[in-house]
């Protein structure tokens, strides 16, 4: 099965044409975030997104934890898919999917030890897809991705195989390393932002490179 390509931390018309044509399926715009350099405001996600024509997904990165602030969040930008980098109650995650059944709803889990693990049945009703990650969340100031850092890919890959839904793998890739990611953990789709950008600008030769070696590595494996 072919992996599936988000690029993140779209900034611009005209990284969002880049990624595109590239051979992207899907772009993310990072909202408020407390540890992050690639926010931009609610109105130029909502223009942005009104622009990408289909099929390709439009992923709304929210840091709200509540059903009622996600949904709000969500209703001021319009994204196909939302991704909740936070690790929200579950109690919440079902108000969401009430709140909102006609938008994807993507649950980010932050990679730093086994406990992960248990954290598939709870959410698995009420999401369509997981994102494994390599923030921090518990720190004085979240780290709720973006961090250019892997984690450890063995816990993602058992995530994979028990989770029943799909997965994203995000965390430290690049061209270097993705074609590795992909073998270990075998995700449904892979996510980056930093791997792909020189002086925080989308980057037309990194993010050829890191496309190409994705395809290699569905190659591989096929």
């Amino acid at each position: 099965m072919r992996t599936r390509i988000k690029i993140c931390c779209m900034a611009s018309l005209e990284e969002v044409q880049l990624a595109i044509r590239a051979g992207a399926d899907a772009v993310g715009f990072v909202g408020p975030m407390p540890s992050s350099s690639h926010s931009i405001g609610d109105p130029a996600i909502a223009e942005l997104a009104a622009l990408v024509p289909p099929p390709i997904a439009t992923f709304l990165l929210t840091s709200e934890v509540t059903a009622a602030g996600i949904a709000r969040h969500v209703e001021r930008t319009r994204p196909s898919t939302v991704q909740i980098v936070s690790q929200i109650a579950t109690a919440e995650a079902a108000k969401l999917a009430e709140l909102l059944p006609a938008t994807r709803r993507v649950q980010a889990v932050h990679v730093e030890n086994e406990a992960v693990l248990d954290l598939i049945g709870g959410y698995a009703p009420y999401v369509h897809a997981y994102l494994l990650d390599s923030g921090r969340p518990n720190l004085a100031v979240p780290e709720l991705g973006g961090t250019g850092r892997t984690h450890d890919w063995q816990i993602s890959a058992e995530f994979v195989r028990r989770s029943p839904l799909p997965v994203f793998l995000a965390g430290g890739l690049s061209p270097a390393n993705v074609r590795e990611a992909i073998r270990r953990v075998k995700p449904f789709g892979v996510d980056l932002c930093s791997g792909v950008r020189t002086a925080g600008r989308l980057d037309a030769g990194k993010l050829e490179a890191f496309i190409e070696a994705v395809r290699q590595a569905d190659l591989a494996t096929t």
